[in-house]
């Protein structure tokens, strides 16, 4: 059974930085596409970045140039870098595995203006 753990999620002021961590169990990591997505207080879910198997990146377009979504094969874990944070940042982010569609549990990132 594929398990997708997240860490890394907290307060932090507004042009602050944050890395989140997603360490995945139970699955071949390397073959599946992988991503993050936020649920913002009184909006709907939204894609934040996706990263393919081939390690091709896709980000939304309010991330864009603050946000870098990488992942490492070897730890079977992707990771969200996020700097220059801004209060609409604020939400529960949560790890998406492809193959299957498996998600975490979530980690909540509070920006603070």
């Amino acid at each position: 059974q594929v398990q997708l753990v997240e860490s890394g999620g907290g307060l932090v002021q507004a042009g602050g930085s944050l890395r989140l961590s997603c360490a995945v169990s139970g699955s071949i990591f390397s073959i599946s596409d992988m991503g993050w997505y936020r649920q913002s207080p009184g909006k709907q879910r939204e894609l934040v970045a996706t990263i393919t198997a081939g390690k091709s990146t896709n980000y939304a377009d309010s991330v864009k140039g603050r946000f870098t979504i990488v992942r490492d094969n070897a730890k079977k874990t992707v990771y969200l870098q996020m700097n220059s944070l801004k209060p609409e940042d604020t939400g529960v982010y949560r790890c998406w595995y492809g193959r299957g569609n498996y998600w975490g549990q979530g980690t909540q990132v509070t920006v603070s203006s």
